[in-house]
């Protein structure tokens, strides 16, 4: 286990973890929210350190990266956990589990390195689970990768604070984040967070020059309302979004909504023509 950067320790051995919006109050033996960072005796620990529970060869389309790199292929790399709790979430036997709940590599940063240089797989890509939550174990790996000359991908929620944001950012190279609705009431009823944090995120990444893509995963009834998608694609144009590609995805049951229908190619259409009409310069569908 490794240390976590940012937490304030509190009275009677507890810990305020700093690290996303949720800032979990964590008392001596128990985890936050994420399922990852665990206080040990007025320590927070991030119990996922150099222990990736998925490592694969991808093409960096799959991320998705439309626009960046076509062609080429990365490493991707995933520790368990997640800060969400979306229903639908693909990667549920992953990102919804503890660290000793599934399999894992001991692999530290520099033997990620060594993989990606072995392999000729000029990127690394933190994704599949949501990488904020393994944050330190990223942003050393991320570190090393460019100080080899290696390119690094972040695939996320986006929900996380300014600060560990920031200064993750100076190692990234591009970045794909999930906006899941533009709604703070979906937000926090379907997916457990909040809006407004991830908006900052999208801000922050282009302000910093990474590149970035955006994901919008379609789900029938929960953000396929059509006055919901004119106001995030107007967000996206007035805020300096517009050249961003746009992912719109289709939905597939799985996990806790087994018994919903998949995304109606009407709707992803529909959805399509909205945001080119807001004036999203580029949008991709998804799994149709």
């Amino acid at each position: 286990m490794h240390k976590s950067l940012y937490t304030t320790e509190l009275e009677n051995g507890g810990t305020r973890c700093t690290l996303c919006p949720h800032e979990c109050i964590i008392t001596n033996g128990s985890i936050g929210i994420c399922r990852s960072r665990k206080n040990i005796n007025g320590q927070l620990y991030a119990m996922t350190y150099g222990h990736p529970c998925a490592i694969a060869d991808d093409p960096i389309e799959k991320k998705p990266l439309a626009e960046w790199n076509p062609g080429s292929r990365c490493l991707s790399i995933a520790c368990t956990g997640c800060n969400l709790r979306c229903p639908n979430c693909q990667n549920y036997s992953i990102s919804q589990v503890t660290p000793t709940e599934v399999p894992s590599y001991e692999l530290q940063p520099e033997d990620i390195v060594s993989i990606a240089i072995k392999h000729h797989l000029p990127t690394i890509a933190y994704t599949y689970t949501e990488p904020l939550t393994w944050y330190e174990y990223m942003y050393d790996t991320a570190r090393l990768a460019h100080k080899q000359g290696l390119n690094n991908v972040l695939v996320s929620a986006g929900y996380v604070n300014e600060k560990p944001l920031r200064e993750l950012a100076e190692y990234l190279d591009a970045a794909n984040i999930d906006l899941k609705s533009f709604s703070d009431d979906t937000y926090r009823n379907f997916n457990k967070a909040t809006l407004e944090p991830v908006l900052r995120t999208l801000l922050i990444l282009n302000e910093m020059n990474i590149h970035l893509e955006i994901t919008l995963l379609l789900i029938p009834g929960i953000n396929t309302d059509e006055n919901m998608q004119h106001k995030m694609f107007h967000w996206l144009t007035t805020n300096g979004l517009s050249h961003c590609p746009l992912h719109i995805s289709r939905f597939f049951p799985t996990y806790k909504m087994r018994n919903s229908e998949p995304t109606p190619l009407l709707q992803m259409r529909q959805a399509q023509s909205i945001a080119h009409e807001e004036g999203v310069e580029h949008v991709y569908l998804g799994n149709v």
